[in-house]
């Protein structure tokens, strides 16, 4: 196909893709409503619209996190959770329960946890990740082992923080680290489209040379990029998007894996900004609908990771499989 084709393709696609996010939007905030009594119907709407808007952040931030991750490392079956992303956050914000206690403001104050939670995570997983894959010259092999390594040392300092800490303070920590949109935290929900917005402004230059980054680092010199400080700085913005999504619903395993290849999937294009989008899209579409399903057909019995876990990893083991026929 030619390029005036494949655009074309492209943009039917992207028409469909809106159509399914708006129709999940609108079954998510309209079935199972009573439109005859006004107060229920106030009262649906004033506890949909915030899971809602938090869906639709998620998505953009895990889309575009995803798409930008694979395009550095250079290889599509990575995430940023298969590097022990979550792990590394599930960790830090268990340290901040630790060591300054539920009393903290830190703690009890959800924007002030918030951004305890994002500088650390932003500082430690720039230093750690942008030495790893310099150290590895973005092997994806030793990428994979060593990340695989870390969540594990991850997740056993974790466990043991949690086995010392205080019983009280434990339960309060333990429902801020599963994944579930039943129990968002919606007071930060103002802060994290601020903080999306800014990290999409500040970085819109090194998120416009992405095609040119994905063509290898010597091809990227010769055309005059400065390869390294991209790399450190989109790698920043990969953390920070993915602690947002992290902190406001928990930790999501496979997601940023399904919706970022069924992105490349579909679009079959080499522009990143087109699969940033899809990626987000796919995201809305994956996130609402299955949100729907737990709570009108589940009834809140399973959450949506368990969903996402599941088929997250059977897709991973087919990616794998079809990646080693080629």
């Amino acid at each position: 196909m030619n390029r005036t084709a494949v655009r074309r393709s492209n943009a039917k696609k992207f028409i469909i893709m809106a159509v399914l996010v708006v129709a999940a939007c609108a079954a998510y905030m309209l079935v199972g409503v009573r439109f005859g009594n006004p107060k229920l119907f106030w009262y649906a709407m004033k506890i949909r619209t915030p899971k809602l808007i938090v869906m639709l952040i998620t998505a953009f931030a895990i889309g575009g996190a995803s798409i930008v991750f694979q395009s550095i490392i250079n290889n599509t079956i990575v995430t940023p959770c298969l590097l022990g992303m979550n792990s590394l956050y599930t960790l830090i914000h268990t340290a901040v329960y630790f060591f300054a206690g539920a009393t903290s403001i830190f703690v009890y104050n959800a924007n002030a946890s918030f951004a305890m939670d994002l500088v650390l995570m932003g500082i430690t997983a720039t230093v750690i990740y942008s030495y790893l894959f310099k150290k590895t010259k973005h092997n994806v092999l030793y990428v994979l082992l060593i990340g695989t390594v870390l969540t594990s040392f991850f997740s056993s300092i974790q466990n043991t923080l949690t086995r010392i800490m205080d019983p009280n303070e434990y339960d309060s920590l333990l429902s801020t680290l599963v994944a579930s949109f039943s129990n968002i935290n919606s007071e930060i929900i103002v802060f994290s489209i601020v903080i999306l917005a800014a990290l999409v402004f500040v970085f819109r230059k090194d998120l416009a040379l992405l095609d040119v980054l994905t063509l290898g680092k010597d091809q990227a010199i010769n055309l005059g990029v400065d390869y390294d400080r991209s790399i450190r700085r989109l790698l920043l913005g990969v953390t920070l998007c993915i602690a947002v999504a992290t902190a406001m619903v928990g930790p999501i395993s496979f997601i940023g894996l399904i919706i970022a290849n069924l992105s490349r999937q579909l679009l079959r294009t080499y522009r990143h900004t087109q699969l940033i989008l899809g990626s987000a899209m796919f995201g809305m579409i994956v996130l609402i609908w299955g949100q729907l399903l737990v709570e009108h057909v589940f009834t809140y019995t399973i959450p949506i990771s368990v969903f996402i876990s599941v088929g997250g990893g059977i897709y991973f083991l087919y990616l794998l499989l079809r990646n080693r026929r080629m």
